[in-house]
């Protein structure tokens, strides 16, 4: 049997595993409409899409994953509860240097079900951690949902705290604003010239600037800059909160001390209280669903760069001692997703994916070195 063979074959076993579990197998169109990706995720998503045009319906791309065409099949005409499952390639655009493929296939399962968010969360990890586990892999969570609650909490404008939850998933960029926001760094030099120069009059000001180029017009241009004026004008976010937004994105620790450390970290920010108890149920749930919690790792930060669309529990499996390979599974709970895509409906909802040519590669790994 070929590799590709046998990684098909490894992709319908992990797909069975799902089937017999409860879902219900999906398919989902290899071409994506590239306007919903790109109000979901917005040029960034370019980087890594591979995208076409089609005289009927404009700019597409290719499936660069599964979970935005399942919620969007499920919102349409979907019962609740529903678990799904599919199998089928994706495609991510990749450095020249880099080893990842291009086009590989991926395993999901799904789970829509408000009853209980908690025990969805539970049964996703567990059925994953079941299905890995001849592998020996290392587990890990993570909540980008204490991130967004500790943003939320921070004494500052609303306008500050958007810009922080917009960038949650672009660490760098989000640690350039929270500098700017609690005065450690200035603002950018041109920034502060254009505020200068706006304290003459803004229809000067704009008028200085030639002919109207673009779409943007003169109300819009004047709407941003009053908009530059009142974040100047804003109290820097306090050293305090910003120490402790520091010691909550470094957090790494077992979930049961992690959850200890958040709970008290919640006394000195409260606003993050509902996520830290939400937090405490998945682990009750875990518990429940045979997951040994005390010695499960959890990083407050995990995910940040990879999984933008997840808004709470996220998880991924891990290849020991292999740095360079990707993820062997990922996945979490992306609510947020399902009101964007809902046209008015929504549901709580958490899934994942795995790489069956990783896991195929790790069984020969494992038979070469008993062999």
């Amino acid at each position: 049997m070929s590799d590709k063979a046998a990684i098909r074959a490894e992709a319908a076993r992990l797909q069975a595993f799902f089937s017999a579990s409860g879902a219900v197998p999906v398919e989902a169109d290899l071409l994506q409409s590239a306007e919903t990706l790109l109000d979901l995720y917005g040029e960034d998503i370019r980087a890594r899409a591979y995208t076409t045009h089609d005289p009927d319906r404009g700019e597409l791309m290719l499936r660069p994953d599964f979970t935005v065409p399942v919620v969007q099949m499920h919102m349409a005409n979907g019962a609740e509860p529903a678990r799904y499952t599919y199998l089928g390639e994706v495609f991510r655009k990749q450095q020249a240097d880099s080893r990842r493929a291009s086009e590989y296939l991926q395993v999901g399962y799904e789970v829509f079900d408000r009853a209980n968010p908690a025990a969805a969360d539970a049964e996703v990890f567990a059925l994953f951690s079941e299905v890995l586990s001849p592998l020996g892999l290392a587990p890990v969570t993570g909540d980008i949902g204490i991130l967004l609650a500790a943003v939320d909490s921070l004494s500052t404008t609303e306008r500050r705290k958007r810009a922080l939850r917009r960038h949650i998933w672009r660490p760098r960029r989000f640690r350039v604003l929270l500098d700017r926001f609690t005065g450690r760094k200035p603002a950018p030099l041109g920034r502060a010239a254009l505020l200068e120069r706006a304290e003459t009059g803004l229809e000067a000001l704009i008028a200085s600037g030639g002919p109207m180029i673009g779409l943007r017009g003169p109300d819009e241009i004047e709407r941003r800059i009053r908009h530059l004026q009142e974040d100047a004008a804003a109290e820097p976010i306090g050293t305090a909160e910003a120490e402790v937004l520091d010691v909550i994105l470094s957090l790494r620790e077992t979930l049961n001390n992690a959850h200890e450390q958040l709970r008290d970290i919640a006394v000195d920010l409260p606003g993050m209280s509902h996520a830290v108890a939400r937090m405490a149920r998945r682990m009750d749930a875990l518990d429940q669903a045979g997951v040994d919690v005390a010695g499960l790792p959890f990083e407050a930060s995990y995910g940040r760069t990879n999984m933008e669309y997840y808004d709470g529990f996220v998880f991924g499996f891990l290849a020991e001692g292999q740095p360079r390979l990707p993820p062997v599974a990922t996945g979490g709970r992306y609510d947020a997703l399902c009101r964007m895509l809902g046209g008015g409906r929504e549901i709580p909802a958490v899934g994942g994916v795995i790489r069956p040519e990783l896991v195929h590669a790790l069984h020969n790994d494992l038979a070469e070195g008993g062999s």
